[in-house]
This record gives C-alpha cells, sequence and structure tokens, in this order.
C-alpha cells in the first residue's frame, strides 16, 4: 500500500494589469488583488512559501510559490 508522504504544487503566478483602468490605479488593484490572494492562502490554513516575489517595468508582479497540495502533509518542502 502506498502513502503520501509529503505533496505541494509549485506554481508561477502573474497578477497582470487592467487594460481598461488608469495605470497607476491598475498597479494599486495588482497589489491589492496579490494579498488577498494571501490572505486567503492564510484564511483556508494553507501552508504556503513564496519563493521569489518580482514586480515587473509595467507595475505587474509574479510570483513563484510552493503551496500545500489538498490537505496532504507538506513535510520540508516549505520550510
Amino acid at each position: 500500500m502506498k502513502r503520501i508522504k509529503a505533496a505541494c504544487i509549485c506554481q508561477t503566478l502573474h497578477f497582470s494589469l487592467k487594460e481598461d483602468v488608469a495605470h497607476d490605479y491598475a498597479v494599486m488593484l495588482v497589489r491589492q488583488e496579490l494579498e488577498n490572494y494571501k490572505n486567503g492562502l492564510e484564511r483556508n490554513r494553507t501552508r504556503y512559501k513564496i519563493v521569489d516575489e518580482q514586480e515587473q517595468s509595467d507595475g505587474s508582479i509574479i510570483i513563484k510559490v510552493i503551496k500545500q497540495y489538498n490537505t496532504s502533509p507538506v513535510g520540508d518542502y516549505v520550510d
């Protein structure tokens, strides 16, 4: 019988700017969306680690995150 000892998912997420609003407002919305994403992970008690977070020249943000897969144990992936 096999059992999952540890499982995580690695994602690269691009929080891009909305095109139909002013640039400064779009940048603010991107930052707000990122904070909402992080708060959602916390609220759902998802264990995660942001490996890289880069603001692009246009104001969008790209993050690389390792996060818990479903309710599987994470082992040492997020330490």
